[in-house]
């Protein structure tokens, strides 16, 4: 069978299942991985004469692999966001921000906020932390509602999509074999600028946009507002930022000290590596950043032995459901290779010099598709970014690093959302607007997000291709 046909039947099991049957994206992605294993050629016997993983094997085997690559990262990750929620030290950060911002300039003290919250924490918990914020800040100018929900709204959406350990641009840094380093970086860089024009567009809805139903509010004695500031405020910065901050320092500091070492001789950051290597792996980072994140926790808040392992459980059940998805996500992915559907696809580029930039928009554009269909980024993000791997688009091919075709890909799973995405419901209830203004608010704002990600991907992969 064709290679092309064995994929889009892959992908058509993925949508069919997903979208018209309701079924959890795990088993989907597994029962399409399956089927394109059973289409796809056998592997060769091995040197000792045994024969090749059969087809139901080698499904297991690339689930397996994907797993080690992300599961502890992910665990960690889950356990690091239920800390830094319950101790207080996402609330200190965010005090932090507005402090240091000023209440004129709010908006970006949110974005901000978002934007730093949503490495280590997932969107809607972001979302939750930070809205009745908003509603305060509100509260008190009475003005200003909508831009204060799309500050968060864009701080947040964007590093969900483009910086790990968040679940979608881990596994994409797994899927195309990017150092998680390089994807935290390369995210960064493209995400920051996206984040500040997404914030401008929310200024221009504020201005321009009439939200029916305000929130109302019953006025909080001043007594509690003094006493949750205290509380807050007992968290030094600096114990409240090392979960987030650390483990961003430690990966992507092993990944520039790798680029700046000598591929021959050795220097000062010769003799860095290994250092480097050990404490910049992920899984070690992330361990370190879990540990100081529940050391907070325990200190300031003293929880019984029964509400720190419920809290801890509940996290990991949260983060295993997403570890089992991205590790079904790695497996489709190692089926689609099987397929040799990268020689088909390099025959047809022969002699183009276009590669890389079909790349990325094919890349982007497969991810909004996906993502209008079924209404997960994540899913989104892991789907396509193991399609992409299958095609074995390497860095000589494309003309720049794979890390821009992570951050297109990411960029794309902005793109639509809309009623049959739960961020669209986050963000309507949470913050009190209708269906209605929610699809003229966010789902704009996060086009917004996604396009000038893309654009910012193109400039880079232009100017900064990372070869070498």
């Amino acid at each position: 069978m064709h290679p092309y046909v064995i994929v889009v039947t892959g992908i058509a099991v993925v949508l069919g299942l997903i979208i018209f049957l309701r079924i959890n994206a795990f088993i989907a992605l597994i029962t399409a991985a399956l089927v394109v294993s059973f289409l796809s050629p056998a592997e060769p016997a091995k040197p000792d004469g045994k024969n090749g993983a059969n087809r139901v094997e080698r499904v297991a085997v690339a689930f397996g692999d994907s797993c080690e690559k992300i599961g502890l990262v992910i665990g960690f990750a889950a356990v690091i966001g239920e800390a830094m929620m319950r101790s207080g030290a996402a609330d200190r950060i965010v005090h932090a921000f507005l402090k240091l911002l000023g209440a004129q300039k709010a908006s970006w003290a949110l974005m901000s906020s978002g934007f730093v919250l949503s490495v280590p924490v997932f969107f809607d918990t972001v979302f939750y932390l930070l809205v009745p914020l908003a509603r305060s800040l509100y509260r008190t100018t009475r003005s200003n509602y909508l831009l204060y929900v799309c500050a968060i709204a864009a701080g947040g959406a964007i590093t969900h999509t483009l910086v790990p350990p968040t679940p979608g641009p881990l596994a994409m840094a797994v899927n195309l074999n990017i150092s998680v380093g390089m994807m935290i970086v390369i995210g960064l860089i493209v995400a920051a600028p996206a984040a500040v024009i997404a914030l401008m567009v929310g200024g221009w809805m504020n201005r321009h946009i009439k939200i029916a139903t305000l929130p109302e509010f019953t006025e909080d004695t001043e007594e509690s507002v003094n006493a949750r500031q205290a509380e807050i405020m007992r968290i030094p910065l600096i114990e409240g930022l090392l979960p987030v901050i650390l483990p961003v320092i430690l990966i992507s500091g092993d990944t520039v000290v790798d680029a700046l070492r000598p591929s021959e001789g050795a220097n000062f950051f010769s003799s860095m590596k290994p250092w480097t290597e050990l404490l910049g792996n992920p899984g070690l980072a992330l361990l370190l950043s879990m540990t100081l994140s529940i050391i907070t926790w325990v200190r300031l808040k003293k929880p019984t032995a029964k509400e720190f392992t419920d809290a801890v459980e509940t996290a990991l059940l949260s983060g295993g459901l997403v570890i089992l998805i991205t590790a079904a996500g790695g497996a489709f992915g190692a089926m689609l290779k099987a397929t040799n559907v990268s020689s088909v696809i390099q025959a047809s580029f022969q002699g183009s010099n276009a590669t890389g930039l079909v790349a990325l928009l094919l890349g982007f554009g497969l991810a909004t598709v996906l993502k209008i269909a079924q209404g997960s980024s994540t899913t989104a993000m892991i789907t396509v970014s193991a399609m992409m791997a299958s095609m074995e688009l390497t860095q000589e091919k494309l003309g720049f690093h794979p890390v821009y075709l992570a951050t297109s890909i990411g960029g794309g799973s902005l793109i639509g959302s809309w009623m049959n995405d739960s961020g669209f419901w986050i963000f309507a209830r949470m913050s009190g607007l209708t269906e209605a203004e929610a699809l003229k608010t966010w789902t704009p704002l996060l086009i917004v997000l996604g396009t000038v990600s893309l654009l910012i991907t193109i400039l880079l992969s232009i100017v900064m291709p990372l070869n070498g």
